[in-house]
């Protein structure tokens, strides 16, 4: 089995520090599983949240997703159950079920799903385009935001509605998540990654070669 995939984001709200978030991925059984714990603090209050979620390994779709503060039983969980048609929702003591008639992401999964489509988009000569997913809330209407740069890297874009947040990824493999902009209660918490691995330049890749 492959090791884990590891990174991390700063968070910071109007400039300043507000936490941070570390993620972790892996194989599972047959499945990608993600694992995303944010520790809110600085100019926020204390908070740890925690978010897992089980997806394919190739369509990225989800399995199961939960929330929780990472010290023991999740407050929220959502499993996609294909064989028998269902979602189930759990929140607290309370559980419900829904017919599932077609594929789902939960917010970690459309994340990497996203990933998965600026690979397929880098290089091609097409406009901006507005798609739906379906998250266990309603659909969502993301939206290809022109090609930017993100602190001196090129950077696919996207923007996601609702919810109004920005999705920033690097153009060229593995293609890393970049930057993050959230709108809260607040105001837009912006994570952005940590550390980049230095990607060698066109020219010095030539000279390499020779």
């Amino acid at each position: 089995m492959p090791a884990p995939d590891t990174f991390a984001f700063t968070l910071t709200l109007g400039g300043r520090f507000a936490g941070t978030q570390d993620w972790t991925l892996h194989l599972e059984r047959g499945s990608l599983v993600a694992r995303v714990q944010t520790d809110f603090g600085g100019v926020l209050p204390p908070v740890r949240r925690v978010q897992t979620s089980r997806m394919h390994p190739r369509w990225l779709t989800s399995q199961s997703y939960s929330e929780g503060d990472g010290r023991g039983r999740a407050h929220f969980e959502t499993t996609f159950d294909r064989r028998a048609g269902l979602i189930t929702l759990r929140q607290g003591r309370e559980e419900a079920t829904q017919p599932l008639t077609t594929d789902h992401h939960d917010p970690v999964s459309l994340l990497l799903w996203l990933r998965a489509r600026c690979a397929e988009g880098v290089g091609q000569d097409q406009p901006p385009e507005r798609q739906h997913v379906h998250l266990t809330g309603g659909r969502v209407l993301i939206q290809r935001l022109p090609d930017v740069d993100v602190a001196g890297t090129p950077a696919c874009g996207y923007f996601l509605r609702p919810g109004n947040a920005y999705v920033y990824l690097d153009s060229a493999p593995p293609h890393a998540l970049l930057r993050l902009i959230q709108p809260t209660d607040f105001g837009p918490i912006e994570a952005n990654l940590s550390t980049q691995a230095a990607r060698p330049r066109p020219d010095r890749e030539r000279r390499r070669r020779r």
